[in-house]
């Protein structure tokens, strides 16, 4: 007699939901600490994370808008519309590719990076109290 197959649901136990329970309560709690630190310092949660995805590329310190919206899972369109009201906020600037003439680079104004690596240290304190630990950067 064939074996009757496991529904998807069969496969989550009590444990499992518990532990998806704290994963999802850390994250929310995570994210709730991040919308406030950067509202109170006059920028969107996506605009913080715009000026985060911009500067972290390796081996570089711009990124495309496509780069961007990937990192950001956003549409083209709507990264492009993120990009000018940063642009207009004095946060980053575009910059036409030397290397290909129809891709724009957005780059951090001094203003900026000044914001993000103040933003990204209370990030990283926020995320370290967790237990959870940065690279020491001796990779």
């Amino acid at each position: 007699m064939p074996s009757k197959p496991r529904r998807v649901t069969d496969m989550v136990t009590r444990a499992d939901l518990e532990e998806l329970s704290e994963f999802r309560y850390r994250l929310r709690r995570f994210l709730r600490f991040s919308e406030e630190i950067v509202h109170a310092e006059g920028v969107t949660p996506l605009q913080y994370m715009l000026m985060l995805h911009t500067r972290a590329f390796p081996d570089r310190d711009w990124a495309t808008v496509g780069e961007i919206a990937a990192r950001l899972q956003a549409s083209s369109h709507g990264t492009v519309a993120l990009v000018t009201r940063c642009e207009m906020a004095g946060l980053v600037s575009r910059v036409q590719s030397a290397y290909d003439r129809r891709q724009m680079q957005v780059h951090l104004t001094q203003e900026g990076e000044r914001l993000l690596m103040k933003l990204a240290a209370l990030h990283k304190e926020e995320v370290q109290s967790f237990g959870w630990a940065f690279r020491d950067g001796k990779d």
